[in-house]
């Protein structure tokens, strides 16, 4: 399996942030993208991820194969954190939550409410939503965000356990993940001159 990403132009707020962008992705692999606040990090992982259209350009591989996770942890407040991952696992036609309960540390928490949960406790949960999608292609936007050094450590772990299964992982961060082989990617080069026209499919998204 290969996610392709092939002269990617995309929009914010109807103007071009990012044009070009261009790189493959196999399986067993992860690819770090880096870039400074504000360049089109989460505009290119959200176009990506199908969740708005692209101005131009072609992403292939990605059909049906994405699980995405960005700032918001997803879940409903007056479910446990058992009934979260359940509700999830349904979604994607998937049923065992056994795995992502113990790679994220939350047996012990299973019966609690989410709306209970510390930010931290939230956002392991949130992530362990990867675990029960079933999907191949982890699309992840700054997941570390509220999480301790162990916690990090955790999703590390789940990252590269991931990878050896064959999945694959595009990341935007700028935490270590112990994720020796994974390539990087800086997205300033692909910074977009302004004359790239504004398709009418963007509109949509003002």
């Amino acid at each position: 399996m290969t996610l392709t990403v092939t002269d990617l132009t995309i929009a914010r707020g109807g103007m071009p942030v990012l044009a070009g962008v261009s790189f493959t992705l196999m399986a067993g692999h992860a690819l770090i993208l880096r870039g400074p606040n504000g360049v089109g990090k989460t505009t290119l992982l959200r176009t990506i991820a199908g969740l708005q259209p692209a101005l131009g350009g072609q992403v292939t591989g990605a059909e049906d194969q994405i699980a995405y996770a960005a700032h918001s942890d997803g879940l409903k407040a007056m479910l446990s954190v058992r009934e979260n991952l359940i509700f999830w696992a349904e979604v994607f036609g998937q049923t065992d939550i056994a795995p992502a309960l113990v790679a994220f540390d939350l047996c012990d928490l299973a019966d609690r409410l989410a709306g209970t949960l510390s930010a931290g406790q939230k956002r392991r949960l949130g992530l362990a939503r990867l675990l029960v999608t079933g999907r191949p292609i982890w699309v992840l936007d700054e997941p570390t965000v509220s999480l301790d050094v162990a916690s990090v450590e955790m999703f590390g772990t789940a990252v590269r356990a991931h990878l050896k299964q064959g999945g694959m992982a595009l990341i935007a961060t700028h935490i270590d993940l112990g994720l020796l082989d994974a390539k990087v990617l800086d997205v300033s080069p692909f910074i977009a001159r302004r004359e790239v026209p504004l398709g009418s499919s963007d509109e949509a998204f003002l």
